[in-house]
């Protein structure tokens, strides 16, 4: 299938409502795929992105918690059954935990970060398999996937988690669907205040976080290529170079 033109083609996007996950539903609906938008609980958030994308093209906002394989199900079913079936799958949902050192992460906080990050991405992408027979997957990693970050080992391990994930799923798909993953640095949006942003800004060789805009440049980047599978494209301004 060509993806060089992504016209016409259905994207779900898990976590869409806002961030990352908004910047790359605009984008997807602005090359006019028809996208959907899957949220948990931001439902006022995912009105605004999906009026957002409604500029451009054909959108559709639909609740479900991506750890939940019934609600998933379900969210996956009405794609289907709207837009007749889905060619592209965003895995973008997650949290990042509210401790940081491992002397203070409760097995409860593991296992909530590990689900929504990890699990969420296998029960979500199993229940999309049942309808792309052609697609492309790309999954949302992170640069603590690759170095540990300084986030949380429950968000690294997470994020690592995710890098394995995309591999194994390149190999086991081929040739039909290709699946990739991106690892950003420090994004700016609303969950990061000043101070914070600051200080990540040092972290990047171009002294600033990225706009979640130059991230969905890369997923489309990604989507757009149709020689590109089993690989992870970091984007953080120089933070993580091999």
């Amino acid at each position: 299938m060509d993806y060089m033109n992504l016209k016409g083609k259905v994207a779900l996007i898990t976590g869409g409502s806002r961030g990352i996950g908004r910047a790359i539903a605009v984008k997807l609906a602005e090359k006019g795929c028809k996208v959907v938008v899957n949220y948990r609980g931001r439902e006022e958030e995912a009105k605004r992105t999906l009026k957002m994308i409604e500029e451009f093209s054909e959108g559709l906002a639909l609740k479900a918690n991506v750890g939940n394989r019934e609600e998933v199900r379900k969210m996956v079913d009405e794609t289907a059954r709207v837009f007749g079936g889905i060619d592209i799958l965003v895995n973008n949902a997650g949290i990042v935990g509210e401790h940081r050192s491992i002397r203070e992460i409760t097995d409860e906080e593991w296992r909530e970060v590990l689900r929504v990050n990890l699990d969420s991405m296998f029960i979500v992408t199993q229940e999309v398999l049942r309808y792309m027979k052609k697609g492309k997957i790309v999954n949302v990693s992170s640069v603590a996937g690759r170095t540990g970050g300084s986030v949380g080992a429950h968000y690294a391990a997470s994020k690592a988690g995710i890098i394995g994930f995309t591999f194994s799923l390149a190999r086991e798909l081929a040739p039909d669907i290709l699946v990739t993953a991106i690892a950003p640095g420090p994004v700016e949006t609303e969950i990061i205040d000043e101070e914070t942003k600051k200080k990540l800004a040092t972290l990047s060789l171009l002294n600033r976080v990225a706009q979640p805009e130059e991230i969905a440049h890369a997923v489309i980047f990604l989507l757009e290529n149709d020689y590109m599978t089993g690989v992870v494209l970091d984007i953080n301004g120089g933070r993580y170079m091999i």
